[in-house]
């Protein structure tokens, strides 16, 4: 009877009862839709949270066909980690205190700043306080479009997007004049833009990205934290970085990259 109550729960889920498919495999969330740090092409997986996510991996003792990746929107983030759906998440994810209240981070692996894109050659807009009289796009709900206009441009004219991408299109197509929103994102989308956007390079804010693990796993954590240091030791992080954001211009934050991992343990 046991047997065959196992057998009827395994329909309904591929996890029950010992035979799933992901056994001896770690389970990664990555973003789908961000070019340049986790996108999904043509079923393979590309961008820099991915080449960082791989690097950990394999430290971790996984080859790259024993990966999973999972979509983590960044709504569902939090209870994909406390539900055990992934056993890490790289998609951009900024460590807060109040994310840190329900989950652990290690990492950081990224610092990122909020910056702005702009038309490759417009060079009217050097930062956020030339904005004013200017139309700026961000995407809806996101915060990053109002610190603009609250602390450097109070008449500049924002417009909101579904997405980045839409952003882009409303861009090069003269729609807005800029879009913003953190750095390495906007290198993700002007490196597919194929040289007709371009970021500006003076962010003026901080966002650490770390790798978010199950609540309290310490040991978790240092792994994760070596494999960062080593891959930034070895010149594989400065590598991935420049490959994911070819064309754009891009340049991180020195005064905060290559970031010290050091969270979590």
């Amino acid at each position: 009877m046991l047997a065959a109550l196992c057998a009827v729960a395994c329909v309904f889920s591929l996890s029950a009862c010992g035979s799933d498919k992901e056994d001896g495999k770690i389970r990664i969330g990555i973003k789908f839709d961000q070019p340049g740090l986790g996108f999904k092409k043509s079923g393979t997986y590309v961008g820099f949270d991915v080449d960082v996510a791989k690097y950990i991996a394999k430290q971790l003792g996984y080859s790259e066909d024993q990966i999973i990746w999972k979509e983590a929107p960044s709504k569902q983030r939090e209870a994909m980690l406390q539900n055990g759906d992934v056993d890490i998440i790289l998609a951009t994810y900024s460590i807060t205190p109040e994310r840190q209240k329900v989950i652990t981070f290690a990492g950081p692996y990224f610092v990122a700043g909020q910056d702005l894109m702009v038309r490759a050659g417009d060079t009217s807009i050097q930062g956020p306080q030339d904005l004013n009289g200017k139309r700026l796009c961000s995407v809806t709900g996101s915060t990053s479009a109002v610190t603009v206009k609250q602390r450097f441009a109070s008449e500049v004219q924002l417009m909101e997007q579904p997405g980045y991408a839409e952003c882009a299109t409303a861009l090069f197509s003269g729609i807005v004049d800029a879009v913003t929103t953190d750095d390495i994102i906007l290198a993700g989308l002007a490196s597919s833009a194929r040289g007709r956007l371009s970021v500006v390079g003076k962010p003026f804010t901080q966002e650490y990205y770390g790798v978010g693990i199950k609540k309290g796993d310490t040991a978790l954590a240092r792994k994760v934290n070596s494999a960062i240091k080593e891959m930034i030791a070895d010149g594989s992080w400065k590598r991935a970085l420049q490959e994911n954001t070819k064309g754009a211009h891009f340049k991180p934050d020195m005064k905060y990259n290559p970031p010290k991992p050091e969270e979590g343990e």
